[in-house]
């Protein structure tokens, strides 16, 4: 039943539905009204609110991150003080036209996270710049002398012979590695002043007023980069294999953990164990950076605690050390998500000396950490190898007695209902290839971890060595008069020592 009342002078239909409730027909021109004014809301208002998301997430990069604020500081500073050779006319004057190469020379050199990168980019324009200066001005010499025929045929052999040379060198990899942006920059070089030169008359003004420029943009960059919070790539490459080792570590142990403890156990641990256990991935993805950082921090003077010839290539094997155990561990978490798993009887036989060993491995990783971090030699390390040791030497022999531990008789009673008399069954527990091979598969993985685990110690002794790393001595290191006890100690230690390396 339809309904009809007046409305501030508009008609306004009512239709009445059977549960009471009641539906409200617009007009068209409010609904002509509404959509146009979400139309320009959404026009006003949808610019407003994605600047002010991408404000809000930058702000909280630079929160997290502030080295790459101060790396914005910084450069903005650069340009600021390279701008004043346009401002101020004596500085104008001096390098002409081409103080804008300056400002260029600014933008492309300065590097965002390491000072080294930046060192390295000044240094490889500052010598494609002058090498090609120099050989143009030596080619537009001679092409000069040759006459109007001959000169553009030698300005054109030429740029393209060195330019073809100079664009083959950059597949070298020792060329590509430390020398590649100087390789481009002197390309581009040799052709703007060979190839303008045929026309400019001032070639030695304009070369020489380009590699001052340069040579202005360059300096500025080193000294903002070096004197105001220095991010150098040594240190970062330090610590970086730092947090490799620490991750390293925790992966170890949250990997075995997972696999060898109960349910019960795993519920009760506050912690995420999946967090633990990827931290390997880390590891094996570094390889790059880790390249990277050593290759810039090769051009960089000595700081803090490195010196100017420190052995930054012993972190490349260092990291190389760290991925070959990184990928067993990898291997080790396959283990831990197949699908066919070994039975609990068969896990409790071999959890202990596993989670033995998994512990003492993961203890010389962190005794690594430490060495790493304070750049001193442990005492304890030696102790700690032979311990793992050890324990690699009981697994060996849990696994070599894990037939034995279960083939054998097991008795079984057996009485029927009306009978009084009991009939004795012996019957034998063989565990199948299938229940013992992933078992043993996981067991054989912390062995090769732990040969791992002392190769990367051995990289990081060799490291000490280079270094000079000083002993580090604490109240435990210390010696101490020999007791009763120490004797049985001592031969206990080296009962470790003549155990054979896994």
């Amino acid at each position: 039943m339809a309904n009809a009342k007046q409305v501030s002078g508009k008609l306004e239909w009512r239709i009445n539905v059977p549960d009471g409730t009641s539906n409200v027909v617009v007009p068209e021109s409010d609904q002509l009204v509404n959509k146009t004014w979400l139309w320009l809301k959404g026009l006003l208002c949808g610019p407003i609110l994605i600047i002010w998301r991408f404000l809000y997430k930058a702000w909280n990069l630079g929160v997290a991150e502030p080295k790459k604020a101060i790396h914005g500081v910084k450069v903005g500073l650069s340009l600021l003080i390279v701008s004043f050779f346009y401002y101020m006319r004596p500085l104008y004057d001096g390098v002409g036209g081409n103080a804008m190469w300056a400002v260029m020379t600014v933008v492309v050199v300065f590097e965002s996270t390491v000072a080294g990168a930046t060192l390295c980019k000044c240094f490889n324009r500052a010598i494609g710049t002058f090498l090609a200066g120099s050989l143009a001005l030596g080619v537009q010499w001679i092409a000069d002398k040759s006459g109007e025929t001959f000169q553009p045929i030698i300005i054109g052999i030429s740029v393209f012979l060195l330019a073809s040379a100079a664009t083959f060198s950059r597949f070298i990899p020792s060329v590509k590695a430390r020398f590649d942006y100087g390789a481009m920059i002197f390309i581009l070089t040799f052709s703007l002043v060979t190839v303008s030169g045929y026309r400019v008359d001032k070639l030695f003004e304009m070369a020489y007023h380009r590699l001052s420029t340069i040579a202005i943009g360059t300096s500025l960059c080193i000294f903002i980069t070096m004197v105001f919070c220095p991010i150098w790539a040594g240190s970062g490459l330090h610590d970086l294999i730092v947090r490799n080792l620490e991750k390293l570590a925790d992966s170890l142990d949250g990997c075995v953990d997972e696999y060898f403890k109960d349910d019960k156990t795993k519920l009760g641990n506050e912690e995420d164990p999946s967090k633990r256990m990827q931290g390997y991935k880390c590891v094996l993805n570094s390889k790059a950076t880790e390249e990277v950082m050593a290759n810039f921090a090769r051009w960089e003077p000595a700081h803090g605690r490195f010196n100017f010839r420190h052995p930054w290539k012993q972190y490349l094997k260092i990291g190389t050390s760290m991925r070959k155990c990184a990928y067993c561990i990898e291997a080790l978490n396959s283990c831990i998500n197949s699908e066919i798993q070994a039975p609990d009887y068969l896990k409790k036989h071999l959890s202990d000396v596993c989670m033995l060993l998994s512990t003492n491995s993961s203890e010389v990783l962190k005794e690594l950490v430490i060495t790493m971090k304070t750049l001193t030699k442990s005492s304890k390390i030696d102790l700690l190898i032979g311990e793992m040791n050890l324990a690699v030497q009981k697994l060996q022999d849990s696994l070599n007695s894990l037939p034995n531990s279960f083939i054998g008789p097991t008795v079984s009673t057996l009485q029927a209902p009306n009978d009084a008399n009991k009939e004795t069954i012996t019957k034998t527990a063989i565990p199948s290839l299938m229940e013992v091979f992933p078992l043993a598969s996981s067991a054989y993985l912390l062995i090769e971890i732990a040969a791992r685990t002392e190769g990367i110690a051995d990289a990081v002794d060799q490291l000490a060595g280079l270094t000079e790393f000083e002993l580090a001595m604490d109240e435990n290191s210390k010696p101490k008069k020999p007791t009763s006890n120490s004797t049985s100690d001592i031969q206990d230690h080296e009962t470790m020592k003549t155990l054979p390396k896994v």
